[in-house]
C-alpha cells in the first residue's frame, strides 16, 4: 500500500463524486456560447513604453460579458517575429490583478506572446458594470448568485472566453497554438475555458478553484466561503445558490475537455482542496496529467511553474 503520502494520492486518484449538473447543462452552454459568439469585442490595443527592450508591450481593452472594459497586457517578444507566435492567456487568482508586464517576462523569453487580463471588479484596473438587484456578502462572487444568468461566475467566464477570441484575431498569433493558464481562481477559469472554448490548443490549471463547489462551500477556506456566508444569511436560498454554481462547476464540465491539460495540486491546500481538484480532474477523459506537491499549501511554486513551462514547450514550441 505504501506510505501515507502514496496512500493519500491513491485515494484521490480513485475519488468519484456524484455530479451536481442540471439536466440542461450542455444545452445551456451551447445556447450561451452561440449568443456570445456574436457579441462584438469593441477592442483596442495601445503601445506602452517600458524599460524592457526585448519585450513589446500593449495595453488592451475589450468587452466580454457586458459593456465593462476588461483591461489587459499584451506582450510580444521583439526577437523571433519572422513567423506567427504561440500565445499564453493568463488569468489571475482571486482578489488579484493582471499585475505588471514584467511579471510575464519568462514566457516572453520562451518566444511566446502573452495576454494577461484583469478579472472584473477585483484589484486591477477593471470595473464591473453588472447590475445588482439583491444584496451580497463580502467579496465579489455572490453578486447575482440567485440566477445562472446574472451571477458573477457567468460574467467572469464569458470575459475569460472572449479574451481567447481577441487573441485569435491578432496578426502576430498562430490561432492553433493558444494556451489558457492560471492559478486558483485563474486555474478554475483556465479549466472552464478548456471545457467551453474551441480556441484552445492546451491548458494549464494550477490549483484550480471552481471545482466541486458545494464541497468547497462546506469545507474550504476559499472564496466559496462568501457563498456559504450568503446562505447563512439567507438559508432559504441554499438550493438556488448550489443550483446556480452547478452551471460553473468544473466537476460538471470536465467531460467537455478534449484538449491536453496539465493540472497541479497541493496536498496541504485548505483553499482549493485536493478533493475538489481531483473530483473534477478524474472526470476528464482526454489527454491529461496532474502533478502532486505533497507539502504545498495554497501556492504556485517555482517547481509547479517549471513543470508547466515544460508542458507548454513540449506542446506549443516543437
Amino acid at each position: 500500500m505504501g506510505n501515507a503520502i502514496s496512500r493519500r494520492i491513491e485515494e484521490l486518484e480513485k475519488l468519484t463524486v456524484p455530479l451536481t449538473a442540471q439536466p440542461d447543462l450542455d444545452e445551456y452552454w451551447e445556447d450561451t456560447l452561440r449568443k456570445y459568439a456574436a457579441k462584438p469585442l469593441n477592442a483596442a490595443r495601445t503601445p506602452v513604453e517600458t524599460p524592457f527592450r526585448e519585450m513589446e508591450v500593449f495595453r488592451v481593452e475589450y468587452e466580454g460579458f457586458d459593456d465593462t472594459r476588461i483591461q489587459g497586457w499584451y506582450l510580444l517578444p521583439r526577437l523571433g517575429r519572422d513567423k506567427k507566435l504561440p500565445c499564453l492567456v493568463i488569468y489571475h487568482g482571486y482578489s488579484g490583478s493582471k499585475g505588471y508586464p514584467e511579471d510575464y517576462a519568462s514566457y516572453v523569453m520562451m518566444g511566446m506572446a502573452v495576454l494577461a487580463i484583469d478579472v472584473r471588479g477585483q484589484s486591477g484596473e477593471t470595473g464591473n458594470l453588472m447590475p445588482q438587484d439583491y444584496g451580497m456578502v463580502r467579496g465579489w462572487i455572490t453578486q447575482g448568485i440567485l440566477d445562472r444568468d446574472t451571477c458573477y461566475y457567468k460574467a467572469i467566464t464569458i470575459d475569460a472566453l472572449k479574451a481567447l477570441d481577441w487573441v485569435g484575431e491578432q496578426p502576430e498569433i498562430d490561432p492553433a497554438r493558444i494556451c489558457a493558464m492560471g492559478g486558483s481562481q485563474g486555474g478554475g477559469l483556465a479549466m472552464i475555458a478548456a471545457a467551453l472554448s474551441d480556441k484552445l490548443a492546451i491548458a494549464v490549471a494550477h490549483i484550480p478553484n471552481m471545482c466541486y463547489m458545494d464541497f468547497g462551500m462546506l469545507n474550504s477556506t476559499s472564496s466559496l466561503t462568501e457563498a456559504s456566508a450568503f446562505v447563512e444569511r439567507f438559508p432559504e436560498h441554499l438550493e438556488t445558490v448550489t443550483r446556480t454554481l452547478s452551471y460553473y462547476d468544473n466537476l460538471n464540465l470536465a467531460h467537455r475537455i478534449r484538449i491536453p491539460i496539465f493540472v497541479t495540486v497541493g496536498l496541504k491546500d485548505p483553499v482549493t482542496m485536493p478533493e475538489t481538484i481531483y473530483a473534477a480532474y478524474n472526470r476528464i477523459e482526454g489527454d491529461k496529467s496532474i502533478s502532486v506537491f505533497p507539502f504545498t499549501g495554497h501556492a504556485v511554486t517555482g517547481g509547479q511553474n517549471r513543470q508547466a513551462c515544460d508542458f507548454i514547450a513540449s506542446r506549443l514550441l516543437k
